[in-house]
């Protein structure tokens, strides 16, 4: 079949090469895609939230099956165009992607139907907002409403930090418009987990349970970023966690959507924090995680091309979605300077890597034949093996093997997975 994947990360790269392990599959486009990713699937330039040209694409080229994995096409309605023009896609409909598209959708969904969160108020006034944050517990955390590239959200640790986070949401417009309304929240603490799930809107199939690390900077220092790496499976996610998951936030969650008329077929992100009361929602994404899923889809045994059919037609119940009992971990290698500016145009050199390790490009061109940097997280270096340890050794042996000018990696991914494991 002719498949089609819309973005062009790190996130898609790893989507891409999955499918390319399905023999129902026969060639991939990738739009826009980047130079690495063009080794594994024809790149076409036609941005991602590009929805009129992406269509047109589609039916000019025969396309079967489309795969829509940011966030921005799916909230402004590219699965809903596609499938109105007779390509059948996997990824949610503009009025399910709203679960990541407003944070005040989300929270008011989890307050109605009872779903574990942390409190909150809205705001869409920054006087109010102002005048709310004199007397609310420190820290707090406040947020944009809409999406912003996975960084509209800011942990205040004094009173001076959550009124300069609302101001500069609110009337700088930091975030444009998706600042113009702010969820101000109660400050959780405890292990972060992150899980993805396949769902097609009444099974709800878990992936690997991950740990993102966010922060630039080693130990946790730092601005916040898109993400320096991730591990998986993640140690705090316990057999009874992964329970009380199941039964009090996946099944409330999908049957909450489909009560609203808003049945969510797709990936849906559920970041958590394992708190002293128990596992609670911090965030949905409508999509795969990045860099989440290059750790997690390295793990997927089972042929995800036929998953994601099944995911469409809502026959996931009749699939199986197996994960190899093993480790993986992911490394990051980004432009000195980033999340801030950075230069670009440096040549990457990919030496030879083992058979457990592999890579994915999130940020490059090609340019006279050579593959340059373009971006502030160039590529994601993936390795599995039978321990945690094992496989972050191996991660960093491999981005050993990978070289650009200007290149900078966190040197900590997996250390508090490594130490919970002691516990």
């Amino acid at each position: 079949m002719k498949i089609m994947v819309i973005g062009g990360g790190g996130r898609e790269h790893a989507i891409i090469k999955k499918l390319n392990e399905s023999e129902q599959v026969t060639e991939i486009f990738a739009l826009p895609g980047n130079g690495g990713i063009a080794k594994d699937a024809k790149c076409v330039d036609i941005g991602a939230k590009d929805i009129p040209k992406i269509v047109e694409f589609a039916k000019e080229n025969s396309i079967e099956f489309a795969v829509v994995a940011p966030d921005d096409p799916l909230v402004l309605g590219a699965v809903d165009a596609l499938e109105d023009a007779g390509i059948p896609c996997f990824g949610p409909c503009a009025n399910a992607a709203i679960i990541e598209g407003s944070k005040v959708f989300s929270k008011n969904l989890m307050k109605k139907y009872g779903i574990p969160t942390a409190e909150y108020e809205v705001f869409d006034d920054m006087e109010k907002a102002l005048d709310y944050i004199k007397t609310a517990p420190i820290p707090t955390v406040i947020k944009a409403d809409g999406l912003a590239l996975g960084k509209g959200v800011i942990i205040a640790q004094t009173r001076e930090e959550a009124e300069d986070a609302v101001k500069s949401m609110m009337a700088d417009k930091i975030f444009g418009e998706s600042g113009s309304r702010v969820v101000i929240e109660e400050f959780l603490t405890g292990p972060e987990v992150s899980v993805l799930s396949f769902t097609d809107g009444k099974t709800v199939v878990p992936m690997v349970s991950s740990m993102d690390h966010k922060r630039a900077l080693d130990g946790d220092q730092g601005l916040n970023t898109g993400g320096m790496g991730t591990v998986a499976p993640n140690p705090y996610y316990t057999d009874d966690v992964a329970k009380e998951c199941m039964d009090k936030i996946f099944l409330p969650t999908i049957n909450a959507m489909a009560e609203m008329g808003r049945p969510f077929k797709g990936c849906l992100y559920f970041g958590l924090m394992i708190t002293e009361k128990g596992p609670k929602v911090i965030e949905y994404n409508c999509r795969f995680g990045d860099p989440e899923t290059q750790v997690v889809l390295p793990l997927l045994e089972s042929d995800l091309f036929e998953i994601m059919k099944a995911v469409r037609e809502e026959r996931l119940s009749e699939v199986e979605v197996k994960f190899a009992d093993e480790n993986a971990c992911c490394v990051v290698l980004a432009s000195k300077g980033y999340p801030k500016a950075y230069d670009k145009g440096f040549e990457i050199k990919i030496g030879e890597l083992e058979d457990n390790a592999d890579y994915y490009i999130a940020g490059a061109k090609l340019e006279n034949g050579k593959l340059l940097t373009n971006g502030g997280r160039v590529l994601n270096v993936v390795a599995k093996a039978q321990s945690l340890e094992q496989a972050i050794s191996d991660a960093y042996k491999a981005a050993q093997s990978i070289t650009f000018d200007n290149a900078y990696c966190r040197k900590d991914i997996g250390q508090r997975a490594l130490q919970a494991l002691k516990k």
